[in-house]
């Protein structure tokens, strides 16, 4: 299914763009639970007006687990199309509080923007802080733009913050972006594997590092494919 543009009429007009992206949020995280050996799973977790994304966590805080058979998942991405320079935050002053309850740890996280993390600059920043602050946990992300509605480049934002990257001058393309934190010859890198595309276009597949080196394929256009299937939403109409 070719990627459509769900900001504009005709389909803005005949779909709701909250239920489609929450449904997509929904497969992948689907998708992901059939790939995430035993003691991880998936989860959709959607707000919004803030919000879409997909977390992956696991349960037993083991690294790398092996699936039923012992195997771990062996699925082999690209090299990444850009390595930059990571200074990881050492030097911290602050006051936190826990519950004593056992629970998930987050090791990755897909990021779906919405309009509103686009309008205004308030909320960019507060989204690529979220973005930066799982990848100074150490959890792998993965960050989808489908609006066109709005003009922002976050991925762009995201690297002038982290590593002092001059921005590309794009605002309006579409892209999808997965990063992962790593140490290589004694320094904190960056790997980025970065994919633009356009309305028409097959949305592509992105590795998704999980915090432990485990590695997972996102198909963005299977998920994509399956909800517009279930939204009855066809190529070029409704």
């Amino acid at each position: 299914m070719a990627l459509q543009d769900h900001f504009h009429p005709p389909l803005s007009l005949r779909r709701h763009w909250h239920a489609f992206h929450n449904a997509w949020a929904t497969y992948i995280a689907s998708d992901l639970n059939r790939l995430l050996p035993a003691g991880y799973f998936a989860e959709p977790h959607v707000q919004f007006g803030v919000e879409i994304d997909v977390a992956a966590f696991d349960e037993t805080v083991v690294l790398q687990a092996p699936d039923e058979a012992g195997e771990l998942p062996v699925w082999h991405p690209s090299a990444p199309t850009l390595t930059v320079p990571f200074p990881q935050a050492t030097d911290t002053v602050e006051i936190l509080l826990f519950q004593h309850v056992e629970g998930p740890v987050l090791v990755g996280a897909v990021e779906l923007i919405s309009p509103a993390n686009k309008d205004r600059p308030s909320h960019c920043d507060a989204f690529v802080a979220k973005c930066e602050t799982y990848l100074q946990q150490g959890a792998g992300l993965v960050i989808v733009d489908v609006v066109t509605a709005r003009q922002a480049n976050l991925h762009d934002a995201l690297l002038a913050r982290l590593a002092a990257v001059a921005p590309s001058g794009s605002e309006a393309g579409l892209y999808a972006v997965s990063y992962r934190t790593i140490k290589r010859d004694g320094q904190s890198r960056l790997d980025i594997w970065q994919e633009t595309f356009a309305i028409g276009d097959a949305l592509p597949t992105l590795p998704l590092w999980l915090r432990g080196a485990l590695c997972l394929p996102v198909d963005l256009e299977a998920a994509y494919d399956r909800t517009c299937r279930e939204h009855r939403i066809v190529t070029n109409g409704v």
